[in-house]
Order: structure tokens, then C-alpha cells, then sequence
């Protein structure tokens, strides 16, 4: 992964994923997207993992490996990644092993395995235990080599802190390799990434905060460790709208996404309540608005010439999707990919 990245970013060729979050829609509605995004030229799709939505009025859930074994079936060329996965507390680490290849075989391996360190709101509701970040960054370096071990073939006798395997390997492992991605909004997170991961997701807001904040350490911990520099990929939210009461309406699924307090919150009607609880202008503010494709095309430019991002995930919320995925098709990927 991080050669064939790197090689392919210094040619310029960026590789632009749409994302499709399952806290908006069902299962079935996410593969056919992900039919349209592959038609329109995009190089793949990223998929959240979630069992609530941010809100209780407006959304959905899913489980992000059987939506991309569909995908897979439904798709020839499109790669397709979890945006996130989190193999710490529901999902023991190898049967995220066991699922990457699943899905690694089923798409021909077009499969990026990506990994995060959790939300309460997905955990606390099963009656499992949302740790602090401490110990939540252990379970992850474990977790990281358990899914490593297993995706290269290895049988693993792990005996660590947090996970345990006696004997255990894929019995129908990868036929090629599955890159991880591990997602880092803050330094510890990136330095663990950059040391162990094969490319650091991170969702951008100020993308020289993210330079200092993430990519910095990524790269410091990948020099220290000996491994090239880890490669970027860069989300970013953007709501297509041409008013603030359009960009209100496409963004009724993700309004509990920045309320304070979100880590906290085990519910979607929680979020609801504090999102509308808040000055409209306020949740609005979170996200960039764009009329146009002029507009999308600065919003995301920078994750290309200042955080040389190896992947964009473009997060577009619209009140006609299909509409804006063909628009940021026709006339923002090919300037991205200049």
C-alpha cells in the first residue's frame, strides 16, 4: 500500500471515493449508489459501520460488511472501504480479519479494511463498555496485529491485555493484500497510524490543523518506525445547496453529527434534541455549503495540493444525491485529478 500509493500520488493521480453513510441510508439504497458512483467514474465508495443513526427522525443503520458484499456482487471496478470499522469492543479483532477477507475475496480484492477507535453511540446501547481513550488505543495496537497477522496468512496465538487467540488463522485468507486504514483526529491516534497502519484516514475541517495535528505525527511515527510515509486520505464534508434552507433540509441526517457533546451521547434522540436545541446558522456552520461546482472544487482542493491526499472521500449531503454525485463527476473529479 504505500508504495503503490505514493508512487500514485507522485504521478497525480489521485483516487476519489463517494461516501455513503449508513446512519442516512439503508442497505439496499447504498448499493445502488455505489452502482451510480462506479457508472459516473468514481475510483470507489466508502461505507460507514454504525448501529444507530445521529438522529432518531431521519436515518438509518446498517451493517457496513453485508452492504459491501453487495457491493461487490453489484460492481466490477469500483474499491469499496469501511469508513470505520471498529474492531475493539462488538466486533472481537479477528472477526473483523475474518470479514475483510470475506469481502477482500467476494470484490476480486478491491476491499480497503478502515478502522477507528469507536463511538459511544454504537457500543453503550448493546451494554458494552466505551472506555477512555487510554485504553481504547491499547485494544487497537492489539487489535492491529491480530487483523495484520491474519490478512498475511499467519495463525495467530495472541495473548495480549485486552483480545485473545489460541490457534487461529484464516482458513480462506486474501488473495491479495488488504490495505488498513486507521482513522485519527488527533496526534495519538496518528502516531499509532502512522506506526502500524497502511495510510491514515482523517476527516478534514482546517486542513492546516490537520497538518499539524495529524499528518505530522503520522509521518514522525512512520520515519521512527522505518516505514515510508504514510499515505493520506482525506474526507471532508461539503453540503451541495444553493440557500441555508436547502443545506438545512439535506442535512436533516446529519444535524446530530457536530452537536457538543456528541462523544458523550448514547442515543439518537439525544443528538436530536441538542442539534435542535441549537441556533440553525450554528449546525450549518459546520459544514461547507456549495452552490456549484466552483465551490465544490475549492472545498476540496486543498486535501490535494496542501495535504497531498493519496484518497479523497467526498461527504456530500443533498436534497437530490443523484443529481450532485453525476455534477462532482462531470465537473469535480477532473480537476481534482489534474
Amino acid at each position: 500500500m504505500h508504495r503503490h500509493g505514493s508512487e500514485e500520488r507522485a504521478a497525480g493521480l489521485v483516487k476519489v471515493y463517494a461516501f455513503f453513510g449508513h446512519e442516512q441510508w439503508p442497505a439496499e439504497s447504498v448499493v445502488r449508489w455505489a452502482v451510480l458512483a462506479e457508472r459516473l467514474g468514481f475510483d470507489g465508495v466508502m461505507v460507514s459501520d454504525h448501529t444507530q443513526p445521529w438522529v432518531d427522525d431521519h436515518g438509518a443503520a446498517g451493517f457496513a460488511f453485508a452492504t459491501l458484499g453487495a457491493v461487490a456482487s453489484a460492481t466490477e471496478r469500483l474499491r469499496m472501504a469501511t469508513g470505520v470499522v471498529t474492531p475493539l469492543f462488538r466486533y472481537h479483532p479477528a472477526v473483523v480479519a475474518l470479514a475483510a477477507s470475506t469481502i477482500a475475496r467476494l470484490s476480486g480484492g478491491r476491499f480497503d479494511l478502515g478502522v477507528g477507535t469507536g463511538e459511544r453511540i454504537n457500543e453503550a446501547p448493546l451494554g458494552l463498555p466505551f472506555p477512555g481513550y487510554d485504553e481504547r488505543a491499547a485494544r487497537m495496537a492489539e487489535a492491529l496485529d491480530i487483523i495484520r497477522g491474519l490478512l498475511d496468512g499467519h495463525e495467530m496465538d495472541y495473548d495480549g491485555g485486552h483480545y485473545r487467540t489460541e490457534g487461529f488463522r484464516l482458513a480462506a485468507p486474501p488473495t491479495s493484500p488488504v490495505p488498513i486504514w486507521m482513522a485519527a483526529q488527533g496526534p495519538r491516534s496518528a502516531a499509532l497510524a502512522g506506526g502500524s497502519a497502511d495510510a491514515v484516514i482523517t476527516s478534514v475541517k482546517d486542513p492546516q490543523e490537520t497538518l499539524d495535528r495529524v499528518l505530522g505525527p503520522a509521518r514522525e511515527a512512520a520515519a521512527a518506525a522505518g516505514r515510508p510515509p504514510t499515505p493520506v486520505v482525506a474526507t471532508r464534508w461539503a453540503v451541495h445547496a444553493a440557500s441555508s434552507d436547502e443545506a438545512w433540509q439535506a442535512l436533516l441526517p446529519w444535524r446530530g453529527l457536530r452537536v457538543p457533546g456528541r462523544d458523550r451521547a448514547t442515543g439518537p434522540r439525544e443528538l436530536r434534541l441538542q442539534a435542535d436545541r441549537m441556533p440553525r446558522r450554528e449546525v450549518l456552520a459546520a459544514f461547507p455549503r456549495a452552490a456549484g461546482a466552483a465551490e465544490l472544487v475549492e472545498v476540496y482542493r486543498p486535501l490535494v495540493d496542501e495535504l497531498c491526499a493519496e484518497v479523497v472521500v467526498a461527504q456530500l449531503a443533498s436534497v437530490d444525491p443523484a443529481a450532485t454525485l453525476e455534477m462532482f463527476a462531470v465537473e469535480v473529479l477532473p480537476e481534482l485529478r489534474r
